[in-house]
């Protein structure tokens, strides 16, 4: 029974979340749920014979209340004062709230603006705001900074095939409603700063200057991506062969790449006959470190939870024990921010691969026998199949772009996977405390990196190394889901009889 309320308490929470995110519903819309399931419960209580259906019932009923409720109080609002001057050059005075985001042409800031200055008036403002200026700007996380430009409202924009990408409610779960584009920003003192953040961003900088004096680039760019999520010097060129082949999850830090290691290091712990709590002690271990190092970055932060409960089935060996923890988890991630559960390709894409890991990673290791369990390479085969499994239908309602070797491109990738990582960061210490022989000390960092980007830059060009799938309804996404949902449901009830 502890089992039914926990899903029906997620999925009423979510469903309400999901309904809100997409329906302007109102504030009786809420009462309206709570009503109906007032009068599920009071039907219970009645009917002593339906008592149990009615309380799942209920508690669905008010979970979905509480979802719509949550995310109605969620929703940004903009500025009054702000909104005034759409389309107008102004000048913004503020706290820089997150890393700022160093790109090839332009950096991206998230702005907290405090102020508003006009002529000689200066007016209190608050609001998100994005500002876009040139790259190399001299701005860190925590500085105040006065920026000025033309502000605007951001808009959806087409990505081909019939998709239409949501910008400003993507930019919203980060509490941002502005643009200030073509800005001019400099730095006048230090504003508030979380303590820890501050130095996780320090450590993930000092990290990559590591990397730097190690290794070229693009070699450089990867080894930071598989390690620290920082993308930032892999060039478009080697980015576009990427998405080509279906490798994109390796370029930023993830579950995904955290449990390939944790895989790996599962089959270094069985050498030496380590124990399974053990082995899990020190997974979780290293997820938060990966996390540390990534500057505490939300989807760092997620990849390491994600990648924690994969662990959890893993070490247990039980699929319904994991599948409630991802529940819980995915939940209070939810509740922290409504906005990820429909506006954040990341949040979907770390649930549904983390439950592919979870489920059908143990089916497809059933059928691959023949592969070896030698350097947990039926763990990482298994695995990469599971995940790639669970993703494609979400991927291809996203961007429509199916590639037809993304399988064997990425067994043959992720199997170096976990060593590029060991490696990456052996270069990266290397950068930092043996300057001279650095380059030596990272060779075989650069030689398993050279092997990944030889990999994809072979398959991707090959015939119809990806194709263009037209866009479709999302009715389509949910019922394959449903299909898979049942078809695992189906299958633990035959390894129960």
């Amino acid at each position: 029974m502890n089992a039914h309320i926990l899903w029906a308490l997620v999925l009423g929470f979510v469903t309400g979340v999901f309904l809100r995110s997409l329906v302007p519903l109102e504030v009786a819309f809420v009462g309206f749920m709570a009503l109906l399931g007032s009068a599920a419960l009071l039907l219970g209580i009645l009917e002593r014979k339906k008592l149990r259906a009615c309380v799942l019932v209920a508690v669905a009923l008010f979970a979905c209340a509480s979802g719509i409720a949550r995310m109605g109080a969620a929703v940004v609002t903009t500025d009054p004062i702000l909104d005034t001057r759409i389309g107008e050059k102004v000048v913004l005075e503020g706290v820089v709230s997150h890393e700022p985001d160093a790109r090839e042409a332009s950096t991206r800031i998230l702005l907290r603006a405090g102020t508003i200055i006009y002529g000689s008036a200066t007016t209190s403002v608050s609001a998100g705001v994005l500002v876009i200026t040139s790259a190399h700007v001299g701005v860190a996380y925590g500085d105040l900074v006065r920026a000025e430009g033309t502000l605007r409202l951001p808009e959806a924009f087409e990505t081909g095939e019939g998709r239409e990408f949501n910008y400003p409610a993507y930019l919203a779960k980060d509490g941002i409603v502005y643009e200030l584009s073509f800005a001019t920003v400099e730095a006048f003192g230090k504003g508030a700063r979380n303590p820890l953040k501050a130095v996780s961003i320090y450590l993930k900088q000092l990290y990559l200057d590591g990397i730097a004096r190690a290794l070229p680039e693009p070699h450089g760019g990867l080894a930071g991506g598989i390690t620290a999520g920082d993308k930032r010097g892999l060039g478009e060129d080697l980015s576009a062969t990427f998405r080509t082949v279906s490798l994109t999850h390796i370029i930023v830090l993830s579950g995904y790449n955290i449990m390939i290691v944790v895989f790996g290091l599962g089959w270094l712990f069985a050498r030496f006959r380590v124990g399974r709590w053990v082995e899990f002690g020190l997974g979780v271990a290293i997820a938060a470190f990966f996390a540390l190092i990534t500057g505490l970055a939300a989807a760092s932060v997620r990849a390491a939870a994600m990648a924690s409960i994969a662990m959890v089935g893993k070490v247990t060996g039980r699929v319904y024990l994991a599948s409630r923890a991802l529940a819980v988890v995915a939940l209070g991630m939810v509740l922290w921010n409504p906005y990820v559960l429909v506006f954040d390709i990341g949040f979907q894409l770390s649930i549904i691969a983390t439950w592919g890991l979870v489920t059908f990673s143990p089916i497809v290791a059933a059928k691959l026998s023949f592969i070896t369990e030698r350097f947990a390479l039926r763990e990482i085969a298994a695995a990469t199949i599971g995940t790639q499994i669970a993703v494609l239908p979400l991927l291809l309602y996203q961007s429509g772009a199916l590639s037809l070797y993304a399988l064997p491109v990425n067994l043959l990738v992720l199997i170096v996977v976990p060593w590029a990582m060991l490696f990456s960061a052996i270069a990266a210490f290397a950068g930092l405390l043996l300057v001279p022989l650095a380059p030596i000390a990272a060779f075989p960092a650069y030689a398993l990196l050279s092997y990944m980007t030889g990999i994809a830059n072979l398959f991707a060009s090959l015939p119809f190394s990806s194709i263009a799938i037209p866009a479709f309804s999302a009715g389509w996404l949910v019922t394959i889901y449903v299909a898979m949902l049942l078809f695992i449901l189906k299958y633990e009830r035959s390894l129960i009889q």
